[in-house]
């Protein structure tokens, strides 16, 4: 049935490419996934396979690629993505020798892929269980691992009339997962020699990001100035429009406070309906100088690849994506020690949960809920700066996964 099933998939996706943007890249990174590996696969080097869904499954398991390429260069590496959202972010990560998609999982696509790469081990993060890849993996004796995995009990797998589908963990050599729920979820169906606690591999990588962080002129402008004006500079991270709904009035209202707002999306459109919200000075990152924007009070970040770096100017941060599909990465804001703020869809991320609890994350359902947040915030420093070392402190106590799988694979 899987067979017939993904074949029948293969085609409503090529039709639906016709029309659909997203689709349609899709379709033409996968006919020329091949092209990539004839030109590029060196038949001389061991492989490494690390396959990843999507961008931010990718983030996961890049410490454990970055930490492999520094300390054994001899191994060649490949990166496969099914998502066009990691593919065409990451096609060009140099830490890979090999980054291309992931040919659709038919016995055909299988064989021949795992027959150019001869992977000496495989590694998939998170999520992504493809049968005939695992089977096949399986039959080649090739150790395979998952990383940074999550289970809950709403998953196929822990489900009676689901075997089948339960039957495909068997094909996994270890199961590296983030959590104590996971590890329990996996012993009721019989696996505990081969699971283990290695946490979020993400701390590791937020550390590395903020040992590395971009000193930005133009923000270390405009933060001096909030400093010299004693203002408290909140940081929108990946913001979405219903966000914007919510703290753009905020900030209209409270002169005591800044703003950085780093929108999820920032075509024209988007960018302009911010600015029509605002009724306080602002400036474009692109479009300012040192010298402009510490006259203004908001900057809106309108390229990429600078919210991880831009939250170090923040006192607050909040998290956009809780009011939609679910909330954007959390701990890029509190590595740095700031008090991090979200709306309500964060129950599916584990390190939301754990902000939570430790006192260093705060989730609100309403504008007048956020609204309270943010007055305690503005007027205490002292509950804002023991929010932000709870937050921290949660960052680097959960750290240390990557040495632990990499002690356990054993290259």
């Amino acid at each position: 049935m899987y067979q017939i099933g993904i074949l029948i998939y293969i085609t409503l996706f090529r039709f639906i490419a016709l029309f659909h943007k997203k689709a349609g890249k899709m379709v033409k990174g996968h006919q020329e996934t091949w092209t990539i590996l004839h030109e590029k696969m060196d038949q001389n080097k061991e492989w490494l396979w690390f396959h990843a869904s999507s961008l931010g499954e990718f983030e996961q398991g890049r410490p454990i690629i970055e930490n492999i390429r520094a300390n054994h260069p001899e191994y060649g590496i490949i990166v496969t993505f099914y998502s066009p959202s990691g593919y065409e972010v990451r096609k060009n990560y140099g830490g890979a020798d090999i980054i291309c998609y992931l040919p659709f999982d038919t016995l055909l696509n299988v064989v021949r892929f795992l027959d150019m790469v001869k992977p000496k081990m495989a590694f998939f993060i998170k999520y992504e269980f493809w049968p005939n890849y695992l089977i096949q993996l399986k039959r080649l004796n090739i150790p395979t691992y998952l990383i940074s995995g999550i289970f809950r009990p709403e998953q196929a797998f822990f489900k009676k009339y689901t075997a089948p589908y339960r039957s495909l963990l068997k094909n996994f050599t270890h199961f590296f997962v983030q959590d104590q729920k996971s590890v329990d979820l996996l012993k009721s169906i019989g696996y505990s020699d081969n699971v283990s606690i290695s946490g979020d591999t993400r701390f590791d990588r937020v550390l590395d990001i903020k040992k590395n962080a971009k000193i930005l002129d133009i923000a270390i402008a405009f933060s001096q100035d909030s400093a010299n004006s004693s203002k408290k500079i909140l940081v929108a991270g990946s913001s979405w429009p219903k966000d914007e709904t919510l703290f753009i009035p905020y900030f209209n209202e409270h002169p005591e406070l800044n703003m950085i707002i780093a929108p999820h999306e920032i075509h024209e459109d988007h960018i302009q309906a911010i600015e029509a919200q605002l009724t306080r000075p602002f400036q474009r990152y692109t479009k300012t100088s040192p010298e402009e924007v510490s006259k203004c009070d908001c900057l809106i970040i309108d390229c990429f690849s600078l919210l991880s770096s831009i939250y170090q100017y923040g006192d607050i941060a909040y998290i956009g994506g809780g009011f939609g599909t679910g909330i954007h990465n959390t701990l890029e804001a509190a590595v740095y020690s700031i008090p991090v703020l979200f709306g309500p869809n964060f129950k599916k991320f584990i390190e939301a949960e754990e902000l939570i609890a430790c006192g260093g994350g705060f989730s609100f359902d309403s504008k007048e809920s956020l609204e309270t947040l943010l007055d305690k915030f503005l007027i205490n420093d002292e509950d804002r700066k023991e929010a932000g070392k709870m937050a921290g402190e949660m960052v680097r106590i959960g750290s240390g996964g990557t040495v632990r799988i990499l002690q356990t694979i054993n290259l």
